[in-house]
């Protein structure tokens, strides 16, 4: 029994689809944490761990390259014309969809309502605390993303 429950959990992280994901989702998380090294917005080793394993934004966009990585690799395994192909197909959609308009939407007026609560308590009118700014994309970072989890699901599908 305990044999078969630590075969299953080793099964399951082994799995070609769940280690194409979240290779593609550290790849990208590296490239967007050295374009930041390379820039200087990392200052400390606590902002260079949060970037390679938390922060969102940036290119390339570490969402649209592990959906498409899951769709490419679903294709490959399950066939292009099946079911859970087309379901991780519409995945890919509405997180690229999400990226693009939603998150990044929420960034903006984010951003334009810090600006307005610091003007206003810079005139007296209300003591303002900050909220937080999430960041979405723009589309070159999800294009990016998109290509980098291609190629990261075309390669692990075929090269087995």
């Amino acid at each position: 029994m305990i044999f078969a429950i630590k075969q299953n959990i080793f099964s399951f992280l082994s799995h070609p689809v769940l280690l194409s994901c979240f290779g593609s989702w550290l790849i990208a998380q590296f490239i967007k944490t050295f374009i930041n090294l390379l820039f200087g917005r990392i200052h400390s080793f606590g902002e260079l761990i949060d970037s390679l394993l938390w922060r969102t934004g940036g290119l390339p966009s570490s969402h649209s390259a592990m959906v498409t990585c899951l769709c490419v690799t679903v294709g490959f395994r399950s066939g292009f014309l099946s079911d859970v192909f087309m379901v991780s197909l519409a995945f890919v959609f509405v997180t690229i969809r999400d990226a693009l308009g939603v998150r990044r939407a929420n960034g903006l007026q984010a951003k334009k309502i810090n600006e307005m609560g610091k003007m206003l308590q810079e005139k007296g009118i209300l003591d303002y605390t900050p909220v937080k700014e999430v960041n979405g994309h723009t589309p070159l970072e999800v294009c990016m993303g998109v290509l980098l989890g291609f190629f990261v699901g075309l390669a692990f599908s075929l090269l087995k």
